[in-house]
């Protein structure tokens, strides 16, 4: 019986929740719209003179802005939320009426905590399925409107690691027409080279990884023998590389789906290979979502206390809290993506920290 109590909402939790949840989306929209138009002023000058239309401005990029300005900045949201009504409710002397009818404080909390769980629940499964669909659109109207340059991907002298054992040389690559210029690839056994295949051209023909080679020639060892192959005549091969690894963006890990993520980080593994931004995005999306309990309980143990300042001093504290939670989940990106600390450590050790800060919070709160 004592557990079926724990799951059961009375009128004062359905009324927290309530207030909880209408002042989360009213933050969520008010703060949203500001980003918007801030975003709106410092991109206007490349709307205008790029041949884009207003389709693409609503469309394919401002919903994809709202949807990853909103998976940004929910923390922030979720903890100014429960910090405004929760002051409001303190000022009001409602915190203090239901601790005065002998309700404890973890009881107090019950309702935050399940409002907080559902905040966590929708941001988990934007952060996985939703919003990477949304950047996608967004990064692609910005990177062809907007920062039409930032594409760093190598296009000559590239050598790459296909698998473990085997080594892909590159001369040049044309993005234009997906051709590359002086292909060598080297197969492995051990220390011991197997074969080695050059060809002068090589054209994308279609996925998956089939390309059309020219002018080749393929050498095969067999212990002190070897077997010479050469032709000018075209021919149909497989290759483990598409166009899309010459093409590389800062910021492209955000519009992968987290099976994306997944089945990028094992393929950069096979190629012997470790891209930290993939990991840090994969792990953050997870850790972020735990973020609303932990600010949730801050919230509520920071503004359940009526004091002199009321709630300006109450915002200025959560203002204060979500700058140095900012700060240090930037210290944790940083230290994750040069190889001092594992990635899975440095995307959760700002919750683990404000984690045991809430606990101490909880200890203080007024009870």
């Amino acid at each position: 019986m004592k557990i079926l109590e724990l799951f059961k909402l009375h009128i004062i939790d359905r009324y927290i929740i309530r207030k909880y949840l209408s002042t989360f989306f009213f933050a969520v929209l008010i703060f949203t719209l500001i980003s918007a138009a801030i975003d709106f002023s410092d991109k206007v000058q490349s709307f205008i003179e790029k041949p884009c239309t207003l389709k693409n401005i609503v469309v394919d990029y401002y919903l994809g802005f709202v949807g990853y300005i909103t998976g940004l900045l929910m923390p922030m949201y979720t903890l100014i939320a429960v910090v405004f009504f929760t002051s409001r409710m303190a000022f009001n002397a409602e915190i203090l009426s239901i601790l005065n009818a002998g309700a404890s404080f973890n009881r107090i909390l019950k309702p935050y905590l399940v409002a907080g769980s559902m905040i966590a629940f929708f941001h988990l499964a934007l952060n996985h399925i939703i919003i990477p669909h949304f950047n996608k659109s967004r990064l692609w109207f910005e990177h062809t409107f907007v920062w039409v340059d930032q594409d760093r991907g190598k296009t000559s002298n590239v050598h790459l690691l296909l698998r473990k054992d085997v080594k892909l040389y590159i001369r040049g690559y044309n993005k234009l027409n997906k051709t590359a210029s002086g292909l060598r690839l080297e197969k492995f056994n051990g220390n011991r080279v197997e074969s080695i295949l050059e060809a002068e051209n090589a054209n994308f023909k279609e996925e998956p990884n089939k390309w059309q080679i020219s002018n080749y020639t393929i050498r095969t060892f067999n212990g002190i023998g070897e077997k010479l192959i050469q032709s000018a005549q075209p021919l149909d091969t497989l290759i483990n590389i598409s166009p899309q690894d010459f093409v590389y963006f800062q910021n492209q890990n955000q519009e992968m789906t987290t099976m994306e993520l997944q089945t990028a980080i094992w393929r950069e593994s096979e190629r012997g290979q470790s891209n930290k931004s993939y990991e840090i995005e994969l792990h953050r999306r997870t850790a972020d979502a735990f973020t609303n309990l932990i600010l949730t309980i801050m919230g509520l143990a920071v503004a359940g206390r009526k004091v002199r300042g009321g709630m300006g001093l109450h915002l200025a504290i959560a203002i204060g809290i979500g700058a140095l939670f900012i700060l240090l989940s930037k210290f944790a990106v940083s230290f994750a993506s040069s190889g001092s600390i594992p990635v899975l450590l440095g995307m959760w050790i700002p919750n683990l920290i404000f984690g045991l800060v809430a606990i101490w919070l909880v200890t203080r709160a007024q009870k």
